[in-house]
Order: C-alpha cells, then structure tokens, then sequence
C-alpha cells in the first residue's frame, strides 16, 4: 500500500458503490435509502497498476452535536485526516446542493489533497450537474460512473502523479527486511502474525456492546458507537495488535430473531455478519449480563460450532453487575446446560466500558485457537481408543458387535476425526457423543467443534459379486468345444 483515499460527500451520492468497485468485491452494503454506511471501512483498493487503501465514510451531515448523524460526522472528519488524498463525491444528476458548498469549503482547509468527483454522471442527466461542479473551486472534477464503472480511466490519471509521490517516499522510508528462510512443522499450530493475523468476529444481539469491546482493544473511538441499538450495519474489520498478537477483529450488526427483521437493510446486515462468522477463525460471542442466555444468544452460539469455528463466550457489562459470585456461577451453571456442544468453551466476564478482563479474553481466545489447531499423532489415538473400547464396547445389534478398528486425525480447524468400524450405519449417535466427549475431556480439547466421522472398512472378499474374468469364461468355452 502506498497511500489511502477517503471517500466523503453528502449521503447517498455512491460512494459505497465506487467503494466496493475499487476494492473488487461487495463488501460494502449498498441500497436507495441514503445513510446506510456509517461506520470507517477499509479495504485494498486496486485501480489499473495503482494499489492503495481505500476509506468508505458515511454521509456528511450538517449536525455537530452528540446526535448519532453528529457522531457519524465526526468519524468521517478523522478519516479525512488520516487519509492522503481525500476524494469528495457529489451527486451530477442532484446538481451542487447548498450541503456541497459547505463541506467543499471544510474540505479545502482541512485535507491535505482533494479531489472531485461528479458521480452519475452518465448519460445527458448528469452534464448540467458535471459543469456546475466547476464553481466548488476544487479543480476539473473526474466524471465517474461508479455503478457502471465509466470514468475509471479519468480517475486512474487524476491519481498517478500522487501516487507516484507517495510510493517514491515509502520506497525512501522502508527498513530492509531479511527473508528467514527454515523448516516449517506441518503439525504445529500457525502462529498469527502482520501479513496473516488472527481473525476474530464478535458476534451477539444489538446492544450488547460489540463495537464498545473493539474500540477498548484498539484503545481508540474507532467504530460508532452509542446508547442506540442497531448502531452498526456493516461488518467492519480493523487490523490492530493486541498485547502483541496481530489481529483483524470484525464488528458485526446485531443480530435479532428471524421474524423480527422484516426490513431489507437489517437482512442484509445480518447476513454481513453470518459472512464474518464464516471467515473468522474464532468467534466471541458476547452476552448482555443483565440478559443472558436468550434464544438468539444460544442460536448465535450454535451457528459458529456448526460453522467450525473456535467459540468463545464473554459476558458483557460485568462492572454493573452487582452479585457477581453469585451471578457468575449461575451463568456457568446455564452454560453448560444450554450449550452442551460447547462443553467447556472459555466464559469470561468482561466489560467493554472499563476494560475489565480484557487481557483473560486475549488468553481465552489464543488458547481456543491453539485447540482449533491441535493435531493428535494416529499412535496415541489408538491407544487411547482401545481404552474407550475397553471402558464402554460398542452396541451390538441383532447380536453382532460393531468393531471399531482404526481411528486417524483428518484435519483440523476444527479438529476432524475417522473411525474405521463394521456397519457405521448402526452406530448409535450416543456412542459417537461418547467419544467425542472422550476426546474433549483426554487431549484437553474443551468448547471446539469436534468432527467425528464413522466410516465403513474394506475387509470384504474384494472379488464378490464380480463377474468372471475373460480368462475364466475362455477356459469354460473351450471345455465345451473339446466335448464335442
């Protein structure tokens, strides 16, 4: 990366469409409702051989004050100051709005180089709107279509000489790296690090504090946040590193009970978040202390183990709680009644406002991704199965035992299991719990998805049921004929 572009305007001008076009992928959610973004999002912009960060901000708003528009105003003033270039956006076909003038006057004084663009733009809609756009004193504006990508060619040449300027100063500025080149062990657990960190995705319902918890990890007013629930749409991702860990943690829209999301944005937001889920690596659940375990909490839970992500469950706004051995204990209780899938997944009892145990949900989550990764040698598993044989033997229906053979470790993350048996169709699903429960509690692998697959051994006689071979059936013929 050599330089960053924030991309600012009024709402609903596109700039999350031209967004999700420079970075290659929908990432950003789009829809005819203006102030649908509202948070910084970034992602690897790419534009013919330029390569640079791109900065989705929401909407300029004329509010100041500590309103959510007032709060959105302000997260998109400090991406402006954090950005090289600033990319100011204005709606052709609406003309240059009274709201355009200001901003283009704050923009000028306050960035460090502006650009315009006159966004849709296409067709005779836009050409009144392209010109007036000359009297923002901001130089001849790029015409841009971002939904149907004209103007792309324009913008790549407004920006080449910068870009040229900034990655002549980051060649200038970067250290020499020496490569070290070694033996990598495949069964080791990969250690996260800058060019690969650890994906985590903080999950739960609205207004369980998800974005409070990732600004105090990241120490910053990073993501919007307030006394409002649903603040969040996007599934936002921030790169930091925690207590000397890289990690990219991913802030997802609250999620509430399938028939309560009946608009089409929140759908899309929620299913934004079930993506996250799916690309994260481990998957902090966060509870309300004053209300938890509801049904959506345990469904939000079940949906990660069954994705096969490594689960961890913290409780949230701890500092309030007055009880607290009590209440503590109560909740390990319904955790492991309501949850038996995640028996022993780590339960920690934070506070996003204060705080408060955040650095034993650093560890919680580093050791549910050790065990995520963990690899058993076939040796010791075996071993370990004639014992569980030995302990408990499998059923035997209509009078002919099953026989577990052979048992081998097929993958992890999560941990994958074969066992080689007689008859797998008959194995009762209590059995298979049985094992899996073993396999928790004797290679210390608490609270992640254990997969165990029975599978059927090939001891058969491998030529019954064929048909003779042409050797055979040329040996019989001839018989015949010497008969004769």
């Amino acid at each position: 990366m050599t330089f960053s572009i924030a991309i600012v305007g009024r709402p609903n001008v596109g700039k999350s469409t031209l967004f999700n076009r420079l970075v290659g992928k929908k990432l950003a959610l789009v829809d005819d409702q203006p102030g649908v973004t509202r948070d910084l999002r970034e992602g690897e912009g790419r534009l013919g051989d330029l390569r640079f960060t791109v900065i989705d901000t929401a909407g300029l708003e004329e509010a100041t004050d500590e309103s959510l528009q007032g709060r959105m105003r302000r997260l998109t003033e400090r991406a402006v100051d954090m950005a090289d270039i600033c990319l100011f956006m204005i709606d052709a076909r609406a003309g240059v709005t009274p709201l355009d003038e200001m901003f283009a006057e704050i923009l000028r004084k306050r960035a460090k180089n502006v650009f315009l663009a006159a966004n849709k733009s296409e067709g005779h809609a836009g050409e009144a709107g392209y010109l007036e756009s000359f009297s923002l004193g901001l130089g001849e504006p790029v015409r841009l279509s971002a939904e149907h990508g004209e103007g792309m060619h324009d913008l790549y040449l407004a920006l080449m000489p910068l870009a040229d300027e900034y990655a002549e100063r980051a060649a200038a500025e970067a250290p020499e790296i020496e490569a070290d080149v070694g033996d990598e062990d495949e069964d080791a657990v990969p250690v996260p690090t800058a060019a690969k960190p650890l994906q985590i995705a903080v999950v739960g319902r609205p207004n369980a504090g998800k974005s409070t918890l990732i600004n105090k990890i990241l120490g910053e007013d990073r993501l919007l946040t307030g006394p409002e629930a649903g603040i969040t749409r996007d599934s936002i991702s921030v790169r930091t590193e925690w207590d000397g860990t890289p990690v990219r943690i991913f802030d997802t829209a609250g999620m509430r009970k399938r028939a309560k999301v009946q608009e089409k944005l929140e759908k899309l937001s929620v299913s934004d978040g079930l993506r996250a889920v799916k690309f994260a690596e481990v998957v902090v659940v966060l509870l309300d202390a004053a209300i938890p375990f509801e049904q959506q909490d345990l469904r939000i839970a079940d949906l990660a183990e069954r994705e096969g992500r490594a689960v961890v469950v913290a409780v949230n706004k701890w500092d309030i709680e007055e009880e607290k051995n009590d209440k503590a204990k109560a909740l390990r209780e319904s955790f492991e009644r309501l949850l038996p899938q995640l028996r022993g997944a780590p339960l920690i009892m934070v506070s996003a406002k204060t705080g408060k145990n955040l650095d034993k949900l650093h560890d919680a989550i580093l050791k549910a991704y050790d065990v995520w990764n963990r690899r058993v040698p076939t040796a010791q598993l075996n071993r370990w199965l004639i014992g569980m044989l030995e302990q408990h033997p499998p059923p035997a229906p209509n009078g002919k035992r099953i026989k577990l053979r052979y048992m081998t470790q097929a993958k992890t993350r999560p941990p994958g299991f074969v066992v080689m048996c007689s008859h797998p169709d008959k194995l009762p699903e209590a059995y298979s719990r049985y094992l899996v429960n073993g396999l928790r509690a004797d290679f210390d692998m608490p609270g992640t998805p254990i997969r165990l697959t029975m599978r059927g051994n090939s001891d058969k006689n491998p030529f019954k049921g064929r048909r003779k071979t042409n050797a055979g059936a040329l040996t019989k013929h001839l018989g015949k004929g010497h008969k004769k």
